[in-house]
């Protein structure tokens, strides 16, 4: 995106407040009622589209959206949609999210999708600063493989463009915003798994203020492997860079070794990250990596001590690579099998109880640290993501409004 500059004087008629009081004002009101004033004169629009001013109002919001967020009182807001959007169409034959608030998930209110996948099904990659970024997972060995750019607060959308890799493999994505630059970049990592010889992954880095897509090195071992075992879960973004779970194929035995990749957004460098010691020793069936309150957290689902039943193990890294400060925070325990499709930045835990013989399938919401539980009343795997308000979106070129 383009660099912050001052923006215009506004106008000043006798009697009427100082132009930068009136900013300041303008800078801390709602996203939907900051476009609304667009309309009360010229000299309004053009300050309130400047590439200042949005980043003045980002700020502004993103303080109030951390807070919320680290106190827990969830007065935060998340949003959520279905991984099959055909099953949530409104009267308009339009696919919904739903937004709600991140600690209960009590519904506030629904958003028509603007844009349609050819597949028909979708997850979203990631959030950042009110700003959504989702793909279609219908097509994922597909070269027109879609993806948009949405900030339902100010209803502006885009459709990237193609890839520069050509014909793609199996997909893993993840959403970023690059404070450096005030800008947000998208990744695609394109691999074959389990071919013979291994194929090293293909990356690729779209930026939006060159609106392009260009190919980037792993520059580690040819080796690694990005996995997705939990792609409706977006990578989380922590410490200004994305993280998944990787696999690392080591010695003439071809030993396989779990760890985490990470990709920062402003060097667009990798690295690695090893997990919690004793996390990778117990007998699990589903890992995945999360954001909570900030920090990197590390979640395994396997059995518990007791017999028959299940637990979530959650690790979270206190201080930011460096391997000691992994602190096993929460222990989850479940009676049945499931699989988490959310963990929200306050604590949420969001599990697909998986159907067996005299137990239908259901979904259920567990606060980690009172581990109360609630049913929730949906019918199919949800994506999920933070959202906030913000003005992202608003000065870049050829974005559709609708």
């Amino acid at each position: 995106m383009s660099q912050t500059t001052e923006p215009p004087i506004l106008r000043q008629r006798k009697n009427d407040l100082p132009d930068d009081i009136v900013l300041n004002i303008l800078t801390r009101l709602p996203a939907k009622s900051v476009i609304r004033f667009r309309c009360v004169c010229k000299a309004w629009d053009s300050s309130i589209t400047t590439p200042y001013f949005i980043s003045t109002h980002l700020n502004n919001f993103a303080h109030d959206h951390d807070n919320d967020n680290g106190n827990g009182d969830g007065d935060g807001s998340i949003i959520h949609m279905p991984w099959h959007l055909r099953a949530t169409k409104n009267s308009s034959n339009r696919a919904v999210c739903t937004v709600a608030f991140d600690l209960t998930f009590d519904r506030i209110s629904e958003v028509e999708i603007p844009f349609d996948f050819p597949s028909g099904s979708a997850h979203i990659v990631g959030s950042s600063n009110g700003l959504l970024c989702l793909a279609d997972i219908g097509n994922l060995n597909i070269c027109d493989n879609v993806i948009y750019l949405w900030n339902p607060s100010i209803r502006k959308f885009k459709k990237l463009p193609d890839s520069c890799l050509g014909r793609l493999g199996f997909v893993k994505y993840g959403f970023a915003y690059h404070s450096e630059n005030n800008d947000y970049k998208v990744v695609r990592i394109s691999g074959y798994p389990g071919m013979r010889p291994p194929i090293p992954d293909e990356i690729e880095v779209y930026t939006l203020s060159s609106d392009s897509w260009r190919r980037v090195g792993m520059s580690l071992r040819v080796n690694v492997k990005v996995l997705d075992d939990c792609f409706l879960l977006p990578a989380p973004l922590v410490s200004g860079a994305l993280h998944w779970i990787s696999r690392v194929v080591e010695g003439e035995e071809e030993r396989k070794v779990e760890l985490i990749v990470s990709f920062d957004a402003d060097s667009e460098e990798f690295r690695m990250l090893r997990m919690p010691d004793g996390a990778m020793s117990m007998v699990r069936f589903q890992t995945c990596l999360a954001s909570f309150k900030g920090k990197l957290a590390f979640l395994t689902f396997g059995q518990s001590e007791q017999r028959g039943g299940f637990q979530y193990s959650i690790w979270v890294m206190r201080e930011y690579g460096v391997l000691e400060s992994w602190n096993k925070l929460f222990v989850v325990p479940l009676e049945r099998l499931a699989v988490c499709i959310a963990f929200t930045m306050c604590g949420s835990l969001l599990t697909h109880c998986l159907k067996t013989n005299n137990q239908e399938q259901k979904f259920v919401l567990v606060d980690t640290e009172t581990l109360h539980e609630k049913d929730f009343d949906i019918q199919q795997p949800l994506c999920v993501a933070n959202l906030m308000e913000s003005l992202a979106l608003l000065d870049g070129a050829s974005m559709v409004s609708y």
